[in-house]
């Protein structure tokens, strides 16, 4: 296994982190593992549909109303 120092890292980022940490039941370096591992492992790239199904998770969920459909269509142009 690897061993990693990181230096000039911002006392707010610390206190984040050991809070983060304690929110999961873990320590600040199994933490920032998990972090990197997650980090590593997503795609780099995620579509809009990836993001807005992320933030209704993270909402816990989210009803739209939906409009009732008319029997007309509407014109594009107009």
């Amino acid at each position: 296994m690897a061993v990693m120092t990181i230096r000039g890292l911002d006392d707010d980022v610390r206190d984040k982190l050991r809070i983060r940490a304690a929110q999961h039941g873990r320590s600040m370096e199994a933490e920032v593992r998990s972090i990197l591992s997650e980090a590593v492992e997503s795609p780099v790239e995620r579509t809009l549909l990836d993001a807005l199904l992320g933030m209704r998770e993270a909402l816990g969920g989210l009803e739209l109303e939906i409009p009732p459909r008319t029997d007309q269509a509407r014109d594009p142009f107009a």
